[in-house]
């Protein structure tokens, strides 16, 4: 996942990352919710998954001390981050916000 982490968050376009764990309550609410803004935002971004447990090396790269973290990242930046569940009509304005 390493190499191919790094070059999925280069992207032209916003990727929402969300940085979860299986065990974890609240990262089970917001699963629904980022489904919902995918279905909403369509190709205007990338929503990706990474289990903090299984990519370790990731979530401390990004100093992601609780889940959910939501991190957007455009061209490899971080433009965004929020620890917590977070809701879809701001999850939607962010990505329209930061797409084109």
């Amino acid at each position: 996942m390493k190499g191919n982490f790094a070059n999925l968050i280069q992207s032209d376009k916003p990727v929402l990352v969300d940085f979860h764990a299986d065990w974890c309550g609240p990262c089970k609410m917001q699963a629904p919710i980022l489904k919902e803004v995918a279905a909403q935002v369509g190709e205007k971004a990338k929503i990706i998954k990474i289990d903090v447990d299984k990519n370790q090396n990731i979530a401390n790269r990004f100093q992601v001390r609780g889940v959910p973290t939501l991190i957007l990242f455009r061209k490899g930046e971080v433009i965004w981050r929020h620890s917590g569940v977070t809701d879809k009509a701001q999850l939607v304005g962010l990505i329209d916000r930061n797409s084109g």
